[in-house]
């Protein structure tokens, strides 16, 4: 039995330096959590296929929302699946393509701001906000991990997530949350 923080090498590789950092933030309101709990996934819908469709790793922002790999098929580099959040007061979006796409998007240091009408980053441009504490040393691990560096605008991988799959996540979602 393994005791990796996950089946997808990066993002053990992200857990590593996220345990090291305490509780101090390298991205604005970012931290993993216990990979694989439905957590707040399951006050959308209790149906298994729902609940087994996605697999939670992070913490989105201050106030509960989570980042999950979407399974929307059974590839097995699940680094390669696109990332959803799921709001803390409802809401869910397509954020990313992929966890190397949303590892860029935290180098911004913006604010993860999940709501009903879909996901979106928001500039950090209060005067008195300062840089999340390790924000730094996170850039250093994504050039020497990743050989990355963060895009000048998250969105912008966001709206190329949201071409890519949206229209497909809409259409499955509706078969859970017809509502929506």
């Amino acid at each position: 039995m393994s005791d990796a923080y996950s089946p997808v090498p990066a993002l053990n590789l992200l857990n590593e330096f996220d345990q090291q950092s305490g509780s101090e933030y390298y991205s604005h309101g970012f931290e993993t959590t216990t990979f694989g709990e439905h957590g707040i996934v399951a006050t959308w819908s209790k149906e298994q296929e729902f609940l087994d469709s996605f697999l939670c790793f992070a913490y989105a922002n201050h106030s509960g929302s989570v980042y999950a790999l979407w399974r929307i098929d059974e590839r097995e580099d699940l680094g390669t699946l696109p990332v959803v959040v799921f709001g803390d007061e409802g809401g869910i979006g397509v954020v990313a393509r992929n966890l190397v796409d949303l590892f860029r998007q935290l180098g911004c240091d913006w604010w993860q701001w999940p709501g009903w009408d879909g996901a979106q980053f928001v500039k950090r441009d209060d005067p008195g906000d300062e840089p999340s504490p390790r924000h730094e040393e996170y850039l250093a691990w994504l050039r020497g991990n990743f050989g990355l560096t963060p895009p000048d605008d998250p969105n912008d991988l966001l709206a190329e997530a949201e071409e890519e799959f949206g229209p497909r996540f809409e259409t499955w979602l509706e078969r859970f949350a017809p509502d929506e």
